[in-house]
């Protein structure tokens, strides 16, 4: 469905339906719900809310940045409530339209740092996540180089590599971390062409082990990494599959839960930030049939170990966004 196709559905709905009839909406950022990363992992949720209830939902797919406001007015006029938000981009646009609805119900993804009454902030403990799959990098390399591909290298984006390197290096003191990011502006989130060859750059590097924390480009680094015979880490959705016996894991950030409990909350969703954490269940990493050869036992006594004791609070992974510091890694 296009976007304009989408902002006319949604404006007949509403003429048609009256508030009383209002559906939760769902915007998703670039990359589209099909990216197999963090936008299909909100689509996911949303869809387990619309066949576990019977329900409707709007939905539209960002084409570009100059889109965010209009999207978001669109919806809103169209008296959608809830409407939920995937990615920080949308921070400063909803600042802005919130105010202007006060009778609609909005949630926003990995943003938390925003004061408004109508306004749900969900977070996600990226860091913690990414320890485990770090460990998990550490134990199954042979070369004891491992890689992190990001996409827009922001501090979010940091926060996932920092805890990655952290998490290596816990397993394996003497590990080389290389770090990429894709760019510096919303593009880096869809170039599997660039994550591809920043993949093979790492390779190059003696890197046999990849992490890629970057949308849809990082289909690319897990395609590359499988033709060049070496093992990636997925992120956001369970990743395993696309690539069975090639993807080490995935680091799984529960977006399908956090749009889910939005839909299923409505409009009885309250104003603060959420925070999904290990030991909420927010973060962790997806052990299938699709990877099983490649984890053993051991391997994941030790990364269980360790996520035990990060629930309990013994241990505390870094936060990058706590400081914009990476005691792990330099970026």
């Amino acid at each position: 469905m296009t976007f304009m196709k989408s902002l006319m559905g949604a404006t007949a709905m509403a003429l048609t339906a009256g508030a009383a009839l209002a559906e939760p909406a769902i915007i998703f950022d670039l990359g589209g719900k099909f990216d197999k990363s963090f936008n299909e992992a909100a689509f996911n949720g949303a869809e387990r809310w619309a066949k576990e209830t019977g329900g409707t939902y709007k939905e539209l797919e960002m084409q570009s940045e100059a889109q965010r406001e209009q999207a978001l007015r669109r919806l809103a006029e169209a008296g959608a409530n809830p409407v939920v938000m995937t990615g920080f981009a949308f921070g400063d646009v909803l600042s802005t339209v919130a105010p202007d609805f006060p009778d609609t119900k909005f949630a926003i993804i990995d943003v938390d740092w925003l004061d408004l009454p109508n306004v749900t902030q969900i977070a996600f403990a990226e860091h913690e996540g990414s320890y485990l799959v770090g460990m998990m990098a550490a134990l199954a390399s042979e070369t004891g180089t491992v890689g992190f591909i990001g996409g827009m290298d922001i501090p979010l984006i940091r926060r996932f590599g920092c805890g990655y390197a952290q998490g290596v290096l816990a397993a394996n003191p003497d590990a080389k971390v290389v770090l990429n990011m894709t760019g510096t502006t919303p593009t880096a989130w869809n170039d599997p062409v660039k994550g591809a060859e920043l993949a093979k750059g790492q390779k190059a590097q003696g890197a046999d082990v990849i992490y890629a924390a970057a949308g849809g480009t990082g289909v690319g680094v897990l395609q590359a990494a499988a033709d060049e015979g070496i093992l990636s880490i997925g992120v956001d959705s369970n990743q395993n599959g696309m690539h069975p016996g090639k993807v080490l894991t995935s680091m799984l950030k529960r977006v399908d839960n956090a749009v889910y409990e939005a839909f299923k909350t409505g409009t009885d969703l309250q104003p603060g930030v959420t925070r999904m954490d290990l030991a909420a269940g927010g973060v962790g990493y997806a052990l299938d049939e699709n990877n099983a050869a490649l984890v053993t036992p051991e391997m994941t006594a030790a990364v269980d170990a360790a996520a035990e004791k990060i629930k309990s609070g013994e241990l505390v992974v870094h936060d990058y966004m706590s400081d914009n510091t990476c005691p792990a890694a330099t970026f």
